[in-house]
Protein backbone atom coordinates (compact mmCIF):
# COMPACT_ATOMS: atom_id res chain seq x y z
CA UNK A 1 0.00 0.00 0.00
CA UNK A 2 1.39 3.25 -0.81
CA UNK A 3 2.34 5.93 1.73
CA UNK A 4 -0.69 7.85 2.73
CA UNK A 5 -2.95 5.59 0.44
CA UNK A 6 -6.46 4.32 2.80
CA UNK A 7 -8.34 1.25 2.72
CA UNK A 8 -11.05 0.63 -0.06
CA UNK A 9 -14.23 -0.85 1.37
CA UNK A 10 -14.35 -4.36 0.84
CA UNK A 11 -18.59 -5.52 0.27
CA UNK A 12 -19.57 -8.30 2.75
CA UNK A 13 -18.90 -12.08 1.43
CA UNK A 14 -21.93 -13.20 3.01
CA UNK A 15 -20.21 -16.52 3.35
CA UNK A 16 -16.51 -17.65 2.92
CA UNK A 17 -14.45 -17.21 5.92
CA UNK A 18 -17.63 -15.40 7.15
CA UNK A 19 -18.47 -18.66 8.02
CA UNK A 20 -15.14 -19.09 10.03
CA UNK A 21 -16.09 -16.02 11.68
CA UNK A 22 -19.55 -17.40 13.14
CA UNK A 23 -17.93 -20.16 14.54
CA UNK A 24 -15.19 -17.93 16.28
CA UNK A 25 -18.28 -16.21 17.42
CA UNK A 26 -20.55 -18.62 18.46
CA UNK A 27 -17.68 -20.26 21.07
CA UNK A 28 -17.13 -16.73 21.98
CA UNK A 29 -20.77 -16.64 22.97
CA UNK A 30 -20.38 -19.90 24.59
CA UNK A 31 -17.40 -18.97 26.78
CA UNK A 32 -18.58 -15.38 28.00
CA UNK A 33 -22.75 -15.73 28.23
CA UNK A 34 -23.65 -19.36 28.37
CA UNK A 35 -20.28 -18.76 31.38
CA UNK A 36 -21.83 -16.26 32.85
CA UNK A 37 -25.35 -17.63 32.91
CA UNK A 38 -24.03 -21.01 34.64
CA UNK A 39 -22.41 -18.85 37.54
CA UNK A 40 -25.82 -18.94 38.59
CA UNK A 41 -25.84 -22.94 39.50
CA UNK A 42 -22.91 -21.38 41.63
CA UNK A 43 -25.18 -18.78 43.87
CA UNK A 44 -26.13 -21.66 45.96
CA UNK A 45 -22.57 -23.05 46.71
CA UNK A 46 -21.57 -19.53 47.37
CA UNK A 47 -24.17 -18.71 49.43
CA UNK A 48 -24.01 -21.75 51.71
CA UNK A 49 -20.15 -21.91 52.00
CA UNK A 50 -20.07 -18.38 52.79
CA UNK A 51 -23.10 -18.10 55.09
CA UNK A 52 -24.10 -15.10 53.11
CA UNK A 53 -27.54 -13.33 52.66
CA UNK A 54 -28.94 -13.70 48.89
CA UNK A 55 -28.54 -10.24 48.36
CA UNK A 56 -24.45 -10.01 48.69
CA UNK A 57 -24.54 -13.46 47.05
CA UNK A 58 -25.83 -11.77 44.21
CA UNK A 59 -23.08 -9.29 43.55
CA UNK A 60 -20.70 -11.44 41.98
CA UNK A 61 -23.52 -12.39 39.43
CA UNK A 62 -23.94 -8.87 38.55
CA UNK A 63 -20.51 -7.63 38.85
CA UNK A 64 -19.58 -10.20 35.63
CA UNK A 65 -22.53 -8.83 33.84
CA UNK A 66 -22.06 -5.63 35.09
CA UNK A 67 -18.20 -5.35 34.12
CA UNK A 68 -18.84 -7.18 30.89
CA UNK A 69 -21.08 -4.87 29.60
CA UNK A 70 -19.30 -1.44 31.22
CA UNK A 71 -16.34 -2.22 29.42
CA UNK A 72 -17.59 -3.38 26.11
CA UNK A 73 -17.03 -0.04 25.03
CA UNK A 74 -13.12 -0.41 25.82
CA UNK A 75 -13.45 -3.91 23.52
CA UNK A 76 -15.18 -1.86 20.55
CA UNK A 77 -11.52 0.45 20.98
CA UNK A 78 -9.51 -1.92 21.11
CA UNK A 79 -10.90 -3.95 18.31
CA UNK A 80 -11.09 -0.42 16.11
CA UNK A 81 -7.66 0.41 17.02
CA UNK A 82 -5.88 -2.61 17.31
CA UNK A 83 -7.42 -5.47 15.82
CA UNK A 84 -10.50 -8.03 16.97
CA UNK A 85 -8.14 -10.64 16.60
CA UNK A 86 -6.12 -8.90 19.71
CA UNK A 87 -9.11 -7.86 21.74
CA UNK A 88 -10.44 -11.25 21.45
CA UNK A 89 -7.09 -12.78 21.92
CA UNK A 90 -6.25 -11.07 25.27
CA UNK A 91 -9.69 -10.66 26.77
CA UNK A 92 -9.60 -14.47 27.06
CA UNK A 93 -6.41 -14.59 28.41
CA UNK A 94 -7.69 -11.72 30.87
CA UNK A 95 -11.04 -14.27 32.03
CA UNK A 96 -9.39 -17.05 31.91
CA UNK A 97 -7.02 -15.71 35.20
CA UNK A 98 -9.87 -14.43 36.48
CA UNK A 99 -11.99 -17.86 36.78
CA UNK A 100 -8.49 -20.04 37.95
CA UNK A 101 -7.94 -17.20 40.51
CA UNK A 102 -11.27 -17.47 41.82
CA UNK A 103 -11.05 -21.29 42.73
CA UNK A 104 -8.73 -20.10 45.44
CA UNK A 105 -11.56 -17.66 46.67
CA UNK A 106 -11.38 -17.35 50.29
CA UNK A 107 -14.18 -14.50 50.91
CA UNK A 108 -16.98 -12.93 48.84
CA UNK A 109 -14.76 -9.57 48.32
CA UNK A 110 -12.31 -11.50 46.87
CA UNK A 111 -14.81 -13.27 44.29
CA UNK A 112 -16.27 -9.80 43.51
CA UNK A 113 -12.48 -9.08 42.21
CA UNK A 114 -11.65 -11.86 40.66
CA UNK A 115 -14.69 -13.27 39.36
CA UNK A 116 -16.70 -10.18 39.10
CA UNK A 117 -14.06 -7.44 37.60
CA UNK A 118 -11.65 -9.38 36.48
CA UNK A 119 -13.28 -12.45 34.48
CA UNK A 120 -15.85 -9.53 33.46
CA UNK A 121 -13.37 -7.59 31.76
CA UNK A 122 -11.98 -10.17 29.65
CA UNK A 123 -15.05 -11.44 28.70
CA UNK A 124 -16.17 -7.40 27.76
CA UNK A 125 -12.47 -7.74 25.41
CA UNK A 126 -14.13 -10.49 23.79
CA UNK A 127 -17.79 -10.45 23.25
CA UNK A 128 -18.39 -7.01 21.45
CA UNK A 129 -15.18 -7.35 18.92
CA UNK A 130 -16.64 -11.06 18.41
CA UNK A 131 -20.24 -9.94 17.44
CA UNK A 132 -18.85 -6.70 15.56
CA UNK A 133 -17.20 -9.35 13.12
CA UNK A 134 -20.01 -10.58 11.52
CA UNK A 135 -21.85 -7.81 10.38
CA UNK A 136 -18.91 -6.73 8.61
CA UNK A 137 -19.16 -10.64 6.93
CA UNK A 138 -22.39 -10.62 6.38
CA UNK A 139 -25.23 -8.26 4.75
CA UNK A 140 -28.59 -10.41 2.68
CA UNK A 141 -27.86 -13.25 5.42
CA UNK A 142 -27.05 -11.46 8.14
CA UNK A 143 -30.34 -12.08 10.70
CA UNK A 144 -29.21 -16.46 10.14
CA UNK A 145 -25.67 -15.77 10.87
CA UNK A 146 -25.84 -13.86 14.13
CA UNK A 147 -28.99 -16.32 14.64
CA UNK A 148 -26.17 -19.18 14.57
CA UNK A 149 -23.60 -17.02 15.89
CA UNK A 150 -25.51 -16.18 19.27
CA UNK A 151 -27.24 -19.76 20.13
CA UNK A 152 -23.61 -20.08 21.45
CA UNK A 153 -25.14 -18.81 24.72
CA UNK A 154 -28.24 -21.21 24.45
CA UNK A 155 -26.06 -24.60 23.34
CA UNK A 156 -23.47 -23.35 26.13
CA UNK A 157 -26.27 -23.07 28.59
CA UNK A 158 -27.42 -26.59 27.72
CA UNK A 159 -24.39 -28.39 27.81
CA UNK A 160 -22.94 -26.89 30.61
CA UNK A 161 -25.43 -26.22 33.07
CA UNK A 162 -25.48 -30.10 34.08
CA UNK A 163 -21.54 -30.35 33.00
CA UNK A 164 -21.07 -27.86 35.69
CA UNK A 165 -23.82 -29.14 38.39
CA UNK A 166 -21.58 -32.63 38.01
CA UNK A 167 -18.21 -30.81 38.81
CA UNK A 168 -19.49 -29.04 41.71
CA UNK A 169 -20.55 -33.02 42.54
CA UNK A 170 -17.25 -34.20 42.28
CA UNK A 171 -14.36 -31.63 42.54
CA UNK A 172 -16.12 -29.06 44.67
CA UNK A 173 -17.34 -25.14 43.64
CA UNK A 174 -13.25 -24.64 43.33
CA UNK A 175 -12.23 -27.35 41.20
CA UNK A 176 -15.50 -26.40 38.76
CA UNK A 177 -14.22 -22.94 38.88
CA UNK A 178 -10.62 -24.46 37.84
CA UNK A 179 -12.01 -26.60 35.02
CA UNK A 180 -13.99 -23.65 33.60
CA UNK A 181 -10.67 -21.55 33.37
CA UNK A 182 -9.20 -24.10 30.96
CA UNK A 183 -12.56 -24.02 29.11
CA UNK A 184 -12.70 -19.97 28.81
CA UNK A 185 -9.17 -20.21 27.62
CA UNK A 186 -10.41 -21.27 24.29
CA UNK A 187 -11.30 -17.67 23.17
CA UNK A 188 -7.84 -17.13 22.54
CA UNK A 189 -7.98 -19.99 19.55
CA UNK A 190 -11.78 -17.70 18.70
CA UNK A 191 -9.26 -14.78 18.71
CA UNK A 192 -7.03 -16.13 16.24
CA UNK A 193 -9.98 -16.59 13.54
CA UNK A 194 -10.73 -13.13 13.65
CA UNK A 195 -9.05 -12.29 10.42
CA UNK A 196 -10.09 -8.38 9.32
CA UNK A 197 -11.80 -8.00 6.41
CA UNK A 198 -11.32 -4.59 5.50
CA UNK A 199 -10.49 -1.71 7.58
CA UNK A 200 -13.53 -1.82 9.61
CA UNK A 201 -11.64 -4.28 12.41
CA UNK A 202 -7.76 -2.98 11.15
CA UNK A 203 -7.63 0.64 10.45
CA UNK A 204 -3.73 0.77 11.18
CA UNK A 205 -2.39 2.18 8.06
CA UNK A 206 0.57 3.59 6.71
CA UNK A 207 0.76 7.17 7.33
CA UNK A 208 2.59 9.58 4.97
CA UNK A 209 5.73 11.51 6.49
CA UNK A 210 4.45 14.59 8.71
CA UNK A 211 0.58 13.19 8.71
CA UNK A 212 0.67 11.95 12.20
CA UNK A 213 1.08 15.50 13.47
CA UNK A 214 -2.12 17.02 11.40
CA UNK A 215 -3.90 13.96 13.15
CA UNK A 216 -3.17 14.80 16.55
CA UNK A 217 -5.55 18.20 15.94
CA UNK A 218 -8.40 15.62 14.28
CA UNK A 219 -8.54 13.04 17.04
CA UNK A 220 -11.97 15.01 18.96
CA UNK A 221 -13.46 14.76 15.08
CA UNK A 222 -12.58 11.46 14.39
CA UNK A 223 -13.92 10.50 17.69
CA UNK A 224 -17.46 12.93 17.17
CA UNK A 225 -17.54 11.13 13.74
CA UNK A 226 -16.96 7.59 15.33
CA UNK A 227 -20.22 7.91 17.82
CA UNK A 228 -22.17 10.31 15.17
CA UNK A 229 -24.86 7.50 15.76
CA UNK A 230 -25.28 8.85 19.05
CA UNK A 231 -27.71 11.68 17.50
CA UNK A 232 -29.76 9.16 15.59
CA UNK A 233 -33.22 9.80 16.85
CA UNK A 234 -34.02 6.10 16.81
CA UNK A 235 -31.04 4.68 18.53
CA UNK A 236 -32.01 7.19 21.53
CA UNK A 237 -35.13 5.70 21.57
CA UNK A 238 -33.93 1.85 21.50
CA UNK A 239 -31.32 2.77 24.19
CA UNK A 240 -33.96 3.89 26.26
CA UNK A 241 -36.15 0.51 25.60
CA UNK A 242 -32.47 -1.46 26.61
CA UNK A 243 -32.29 0.07 29.58
CA UNK A 244 -35.78 -1.37 31.06
CA UNK A 245 -34.84 -4.73 29.05
CA UNK A 246 -31.31 -5.31 30.89
CA UNK A 247 -32.95 -4.60 33.99
CA UNK A 248 -35.27 -7.71 33.67
CA UNK A 249 -33.57 -10.28 31.27
CA UNK A 250 -31.51 -11.44 34.07
CA UNK A 251 -32.74 -12.24 37.12
CA UNK A 252 -34.58 -15.35 35.49
CA UNK A 253 -31.19 -17.24 35.00
CA UNK A 254 -29.58 -15.58 38.51
CA UNK A 255 -32.71 -16.89 40.98
CA UNK A 256 -34.06 -19.79 38.86
CA UNK A 257 -31.92 -22.32 39.99
CA UNK A 258 -32.66 -21.16 43.51
CA UNK A 259 -36.30 -20.61 43.31
CA UNK A 260 -36.48 -24.29 41.86
CA UNK A 261 -34.75 -25.53 44.67
CA UNK A 262 -37.00 -23.55 47.60
CA UNK A 263 -40.17 -25.50 46.15
CA UNK A 264 -38.41 -28.29 46.40
CA UNK A 265 -37.30 -29.28 42.99
CA UNK A 266 -33.56 -31.39 42.82
CA UNK A 267 -30.46 -29.64 42.38
CA UNK A 268 -30.03 -31.93 39.18
CA UNK A 269 -33.52 -30.54 38.23
CA UNK A 270 -32.90 -27.47 38.79
CA UNK A 271 -29.55 -27.74 36.78
CA UNK A 272 -31.80 -29.44 34.01
CA UNK A 273 -34.14 -26.32 34.15
CA UNK A 274 -31.19 -24.22 32.65
CA UNK A 275 -30.33 -27.01 30.10
CA UNK A 276 -33.88 -26.57 28.63
CA UNK A 277 -33.60 -22.73 28.69
CA UNK A 278 -30.32 -22.81 26.59
CA UNK A 279 -31.76 -25.32 24.16
CA UNK A 280 -34.80 -23.41 23.70
CA UNK A 281 -32.60 -20.34 22.97
CA UNK A 282 -30.89 -22.02 20.63
CA UNK A 283 -34.18 -22.54 18.40
CA UNK A 284 -35.06 -19.18 19.22
CA UNK A 285 -31.33 -17.79 17.64
CA UNK A 286 -32.00 -19.70 14.41
CA UNK A 287 -35.21 -19.77 13.91
CA UNK A 288 -36.17 -16.15 14.57
CA UNK A 289 -32.60 -15.47 12.29
CA UNK A 290 -33.93 -17.35 9.40
CA UNK A 291 -37.44 -16.03 9.45
CA UNK A 292 -36.36 -12.28 9.61
CA UNK A 293 -33.45 -12.95 6.74
CA UNK A 294 -36.93 -13.59 4.45
CA UNK A 295 -37.68 -10.49 2.18
CA UNK A 296 -41.12 -9.80 2.73
CA UNK A 297 -40.15 -9.65 6.58
CA UNK A 298 -36.86 -7.90 6.78
CA UNK A 299 -38.73 -4.50 7.19
CA UNK A 300 -40.54 -6.03 10.36
CA UNK A 301 -37.04 -7.26 12.02
CA UNK A 302 -37.82 -4.75 14.73
CA UNK A 303 -41.34 -5.69 15.50
CA UNK A 304 -39.95 -9.18 15.34
CA UNK A 305 -37.31 -8.27 18.42
CA UNK A 306 -40.36 -6.64 20.62
CA UNK A 307 -42.96 -9.15 19.97
CA UNK A 308 -39.77 -11.31 21.51
CA UNK A 309 -39.15 -8.97 24.37
CA UNK A 310 -43.04 -8.58 25.20
CA UNK A 311 -43.87 -12.41 25.10
CA UNK A 312 -40.38 -12.76 27.70
CA UNK A 313 -41.92 -10.43 30.50
CA UNK A 314 -45.41 -12.03 30.15
CA UNK A 315 -43.88 -15.66 30.55
CA UNK A 316 -42.23 -14.19 33.81
CA UNK A 317 -44.90 -12.86 35.53
CA UNK A 318 -46.51 -16.67 35.78
CA UNK A 319 -43.39 -17.67 37.67
CA UNK A 320 -44.95 -17.96 41.21
CA UNK A 321 -47.87 -19.98 40.15
CA UNK A 322 -45.33 -22.49 39.16
CA UNK A 323 -44.90 -24.80 42.09
CA UNK A 324 -43.46 -27.98 40.55
CA UNK A 325 -40.27 -29.17 38.14
CA UNK A 326 -43.41 -29.93 35.74
CA UNK A 327 -44.83 -26.52 35.16
CA UNK A 328 -41.48 -25.06 35.76
CA UNK A 329 -40.26 -26.57 32.32
CA UNK A 330 -42.96 -25.22 30.23
CA UNK A 331 -41.63 -21.97 31.40
CA UNK A 332 -38.08 -22.82 31.11
CA UNK A 333 -39.28 -24.07 27.41
CA UNK A 334 -41.19 -20.33 26.74
CA UNK A 335 -38.89 -18.05 28.02
CA UNK A 336 -35.77 -19.91 26.59
CA UNK A 337 -37.22 -19.48 23.21
CA UNK A 338 -37.85 -15.63 22.50
CA UNK A 339 -34.84 -15.08 24.82
CA UNK A 340 -32.59 -16.17 22.09
CA UNK A 341 -35.02 -14.69 19.57
CA UNK A 342 -34.40 -11.09 21.33
CA UNK A 343 -30.76 -11.75 21.58
CA UNK A 344 -30.22 -12.96 17.89
CA UNK A 345 -31.92 -10.01 16.72
CA UNK A 346 -30.45 -7.30 19.10
CA UNK A 347 -27.48 -6.63 16.98
CA UNK A 348 -29.46 -6.72 13.39
CA UNK A 349 -31.76 -4.35 14.67
CA UNK A 350 -29.09 -2.23 15.81
CA UNK A 351 -27.14 -2.46 12.80
CA UNK A 352 -30.12 -1.40 10.65
CA UNK A 353 -30.13 1.73 12.40
CA UNK A 354 -26.77 2.71 12.73
CA UNK A 355 -25.51 0.61 9.41
CA UNK A 356 -22.39 -1.50 9.34
CA UNK A 357 -19.70 1.27 9.63
CA UNK A 358 -20.56 2.04 13.08
CA UNK A 359 -21.57 -1.43 14.47
CA UNK A 360 -18.83 -2.48 16.46
CA UNK A 361 -19.16 0.97 18.13
CA UNK A 362 -22.92 1.22 18.51
CA UNK A 363 -22.82 -2.63 19.91
CA UNK A 364 -19.97 -1.34 22.83
CA UNK A 365 -22.55 1.87 23.87
CA UNK A 366 -25.63 -1.06 23.86
CA UNK A 367 -23.53 -2.98 26.12
CA UNK A 368 -22.81 -0.61 28.50
CA UNK A 369 -26.24 0.74 28.53
CA UNK A 370 -26.80 -2.95 29.94
CA UNK A 371 -24.23 -2.55 32.62
CA UNK A 372 -25.92 -0.72 35.63
CA UNK A 373 -29.43 -2.68 35.32
CA UNK A 374 -27.21 -5.64 35.29
CA UNK A 375 -25.32 -4.54 37.99
CA UNK A 376 -28.38 -3.43 40.33
CA UNK A 377 -31.35 -6.19 39.18
CA UNK A 378 -29.66 -9.10 40.85
CA UNK A 379 -29.40 -7.80 44.40
CA UNK A 380 -32.48 -5.37 44.40
CA UNK A 381 -34.05 -8.73 43.38
CA UNK A 382 -32.47 -10.70 45.95
CA UNK A 383 -33.38 -7.80 48.82
CA UNK A 384 -37.13 -8.61 47.85
CA UNK A 385 -36.51 -12.40 48.39
CA UNK A 386 -34.35 -11.79 52.00
CA UNK A 387 -37.39 -8.89 52.94
CA UNK A 388 -40.69 -10.66 51.54
CA UNK A 389 -39.26 -14.80 52.09
CA UNK A 390 -40.56 -15.26 48.62
CA UNK A 391 -39.81 -14.98 44.94
CA UNK A 392 -43.16 -13.74 43.46
CA UNK A 393 -42.11 -9.76 43.75
CA UNK A 394 -39.19 -10.50 42.20
CA UNK A 395 -40.28 -12.18 38.90
CA UNK A 396 -43.11 -9.62 38.85
CA UNK A 397 -40.81 -7.06 39.10
CA UNK A 398 -38.54 -8.34 36.09
CA UNK A 399 -41.55 -9.36 34.07
CA UNK A 400 -42.65 -6.13 34.10
CA UNK A 401 -39.82 -4.66 33.14
CA UNK A 402 -39.31 -6.54 29.99
CA UNK A 403 -42.96 -5.89 29.36
CA UNK A 404 -41.97 -2.02 29.84
CA UNK A 405 -39.18 -2.35 27.18
CA UNK A 406 -41.51 -3.78 24.21
CA UNK A 407 -44.25 -1.25 25.06
CA UNK A 408 -41.78 1.50 24.83
CA UNK A 409 -40.41 0.76 21.57
CA UNK A 410 -43.76 -0.15 20.08
CA UNK A 411 -45.23 2.54 21.26
CA UNK A 412 -42.37 4.69 19.12
CA UNK A 413 -42.68 2.21 15.97
CA UNK A 414 -46.56 2.57 15.53
CA UNK A 415 -45.93 6.58 15.82
CA UNK A 416 -43.78 6.31 13.39
CA UNK A 417 -45.67 4.44 11.00
CA UNK A 418 -48.65 6.26 11.62
CA UNK A 419 -46.85 9.72 10.85
CA UNK A 420 -45.11 8.06 7.89
CA UNK A 421 -48.90 6.96 6.20
CA UNK A 422 -50.18 10.57 6.99
CA UNK A 423 -47.40 12.77 6.31
CA UNK A 424 -47.79 12.78 2.02
CA UNK A 425 -51.57 13.87 2.72
CA UNK A 426 -50.16 16.88 4.68
CA UNK A 427 -47.96 18.01 2.43
CA UNK A 428 -48.38 20.32 -0.41
CA UNK A 429 -47.29 18.57 -3.82
CA UNK A 430 -44.73 20.44 -5.41
CA UNK A 431 -43.92 20.76 -9.47
CA UNK A 432 -40.61 21.02 -10.67
CA UNK A 433 -39.74 24.07 -12.24
CA UNK A 434 -38.61 24.06 -15.68
CA UNK A 435 -35.48 25.75 -17.00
Amino acid sequence: MAPGAKHSAVAAPDGGWGWMIVAGCFITTICTRAVTRCISIFFVEFHMHFSSEYSRTAWIHSLVDCTTMLCAPLGSYIGNRLSCRVAVMVGGLLSSVGLILSSFASSLEYLYLSLGILTGVGFALCYTPAVAMVGTYFSERKALAYGIAMSGSGIGTFVLAPVVQLLIEHYSWRGALLILGGVVSHLCVCGALMRPLDSHCFPIKTEAPGENKEKEGCFFLSATEEYSFLLIPDFLLLSVSFLFLAFGCSVPFVYLVSYSLSIGVSHQQAALLMSVLGVMGIVGNITFGWISDRQCLRAYRRVSYLLAVGLEGLGCLFVPLLRSFSLLVPFSLFYGYFDGAYVALLPVVTSDIVGPTHLSSALGVVCFLHAVPYLISPPIAGWLVDQTGSYTAAFLLCGFSLICSALILATVTLARRCSKGSSPSLLPRIKPSRS
